[in-house]
C-alpha cells in the first residue's frame, strides 16, 4: 500500500529534486496541487491534511505557515527550511549523527531537513565534540564551496545567462558580516558554546560543495593525531550508508592534491577527508548541495519514517 505525498511548494529546486528521487518507486502516491491553487491557502490546507506525509519546500514564514495549517494529527511534516531546525520538539534530519537522532526521525511527525552547509559542518564537528576531542568552546572556523544552485531562482537565472556578469565567473565571498541563516543551527546542534567563524563562497558550477573545518591541535583539551582524529570519525560513521570516511590523504586519495566541489552533484552520498599534519588538521565535508544537503536527506528521512531501507530511491 502506498502513502500519499504532498510537496508544498513542489515547483522549487528542493521539490523538484525530492520529485526526481521518487521517480520508479510504487511505494508512494504524489498529491499535484493544481499551478493556480498552489498558493491558495484553503486548497494548500486541504492536501496537507489528506496527506501521510508533507515535505515543506517553502521560504521560512511559509513554512510556519504550513505546519499551522495542520489539522489532522496523523500528518507527518518534514521541512527543507530554515524555520524549525533548532526547535527541540522537532527531530534533526541528519541520521547519522547519532542513534539518537535517527530514533526521533523514526518516531516523530516533525522532522527538520538540515540545511546544506550545516549538514557538511555538523559532519565534521558533531562527532569530535561529542567525543570530547573538539571542546564546546573551541573557536571554530568553517570555510565552504558550493555550487550556485543553493542561491535561489534569481541568482541561478543570473549564472545561466549569456550576459553573465564577470564576477560571477569567480567565486564570491558573502555573509561576511557573519549572520549567516545556518550559523544557529551549526552552533546548536553541534554543542558549541559560541557561534563558528564562517566563509561561505558561492562559485560558477550547478551543484555540489566543500566545507572545511581547521582544527589547531594545540589548542585542544589535550593533544590529538591525525590518525586520532581520522579514526574517530570513521568510528563514528562506520556504519552509515551514505556518510564514508576517505582513507587520510596521502593514501591514494586525491592523488593530484585537489579537492573539487562537485565531484558529488547529483548524488546522495557525503565524504569525508581527513588531511593536514598533527599540528594542523584540516577536515573536509564533500556532498551535493541538492542532495544529501537538501532533496536527498529529506528522502532519507522520509524512508527512515517509513521503515524502509534508507538509501530507497538514492543509489
Amino acid at each position: 500500500m502506498s502513502v500519499k505525498i504532498f510537496i508544498d511548494g513542489q515547483e522549487g529546486t528542493t521539490g523538484l529534486k525530492i520529485l526526481e528521487r521518487f521517480e520508479g518507486r510504487t511505494d508512494v502516491e504524489i498529491m499535484k496541487i493544481s499551478e493556480d491553487k498552489r498558493k491558495d491557502t484553503e486548497e494548500r490546507r486541504r492536501f496537507i491534511n489528506n496527506s501521510d506525509f508533507t515535505f515543506l519546500c517553502l521560504p521560512d514564514a511559509a513554512a510556519r505557515e504550513a505546519v499551522s495549517l495542520v489539522e489532522n494529527d496523523r500528518v507527518r511534516i518534514i521541512d527543507a527550511s530554515t524555520a524549525h531546525r533548532t526547535l527541540d520538539d522537532w527531530a534533526y534530519g541528519f541520521p547519522e549523527l547519532s542513534a539518537a537522532h535517527r530514533e526521533k526521525i523514526r518516531t516523530s511527525n516533525r522532522v527538520a531537513v538540515p540545511g546544506c552547509y550545516a549538514s557538511g559542518f555538523a559532519s565534521l564537528v558533531y562527532p569530535l565534540v561529542s567525543k570530547g576531542i573538539i571542546p564546546a568552546d573551541y573557536p571554530v572556523v568553517a570555510h565552504a564551496i558550493s555550487g550556485y544552485s543553493g542561491a535561489g531562482k534569481k541568482a541561478i537565472a543570473v549564472y545561466e545567462s549569456e550576459d553573465k556578469p564577470q564576477e560571477y565567473f569567480s567565486p564570491r565571498q558573502y555573509a561576511l558580516p557573519q549572520e549567516h541563516k545556518h550559523l544557529p543551527e551549526m552552533m546548536k546542534i553541534c554543542g558549541l558554546d559560541y557561534k563558528p567563524v564562517f566563509n561561505p563562497l558561492i562559485c560558477d558550477f550547478f551543484s555540489g560543495m566543500v566545507v572545511t573545518v581547521p582544527i589547531i591541535t594545540r589548542l585542544l583539551d589535550k593533544k590529538y593525531s591525525l590518525s586520532d582524529i581520522h579514526g574517530a570519525l570513521c568510528e563514528h560513521y562506520a556504519d552509515a550508508k551514505l556518510v564514508k570516511v576517505m582513507p587520510i590523504m596521502g593514501e591514494g586519495v586525491l592523488a593530484d592534491g585537489f579537492l573539487a566541489g562537485n565531484t558529488l552533484s547529483c548524488k546522495n552520498n557525503m565524504e569525508i577527508f581527513v588531511c593536514g599534519n598533527d599540528e594542523r588538521v584540516v577536515l573536509c565535508s564533500r556532498l551535493d548541495n541538492l542532495g544529501k544537503g537538501a532533496s536527498g536527506a529529506a528522502v532519507q528521512c522520509l524512508n527512515i519514517m517509513m521503515g524502509i531501507d534508507e538509501t530507497t530511491g538514492l543509489v
